[in-house]
């Protein structure tokens, strides 16, 4: 937040493809997941932050990168690879998830490396190439919770895949 020239709080301006750009350059494994990864593919839904899978042995690479954007991580690097996720926020909220693998809640085993081997890349504008999961993969990542909004979001992908959903 900064303070604006009438006395006002208002939030600071946030440059999302610079942003995108930052992490790429890094050379982090890091995919875009979430309900932003669904934006990106042109699906209808809110969302206020990001989610990233991150490679756990490239969080100081993804922290290095976002830092100029004053995202400030909420824990240091060991124990985020711990806890297995952990965020980088201000006025913007990154979560991110760090696992090498995520068993879903009917029992499958994703891995990041698997799903990072499989990865598109969508353009989002001018030599800014976006990571993110196969529609396959985020239909998984969807699955590690399984919330109503990752069912619904399931059943959009599903349109998106060329299926009728049940």
């Amino acid at each position: 937040m900064i303070l604006g020239y009438d006395g006002c709080v208002r939030a600071r301006e946030f440059d999302e493809t610079s942003f995108f750009r930052a992490i790429a350059a890094c050379g982090a494994r890091a995919l875009l997941i979430g309900r932003r990864a669904l934006v990106v593919l042109g699906l209808p839904v809110l969302t206020a932050d990001y989610d990233f899978w991150l490679h756990p042995e490239d969080i100081e690479r993804f922290n290095g990168a976002v830092a100029p954007f004053e995202l400030v991580p909420t824990h240091a690097p060991d124990d985020a690879r711990r806890r297995g996720r952990y965020a980088v926020e201000n006025d913007e909220h990154v979560d991110l998830l760090v696992a090498r693998a995520v068993t879903t809640i009917d029992g499958l085993v994703v891995t990041l490396e698997d799903v990072w081997a499989r990865r598109q890349t969508i353009q989002i504008a001018d030599g800014c190439g976006l990571p993110i999961p196969t529609i396959d993969d985020l239909i998984a990542t969807k699955r590690f919770a399984a919330r109503p909004k990752d069912l619904e979001d399931i059943r959009m992908l599903e349109v998106l895949r060329g299926e009728d959903p049940p």
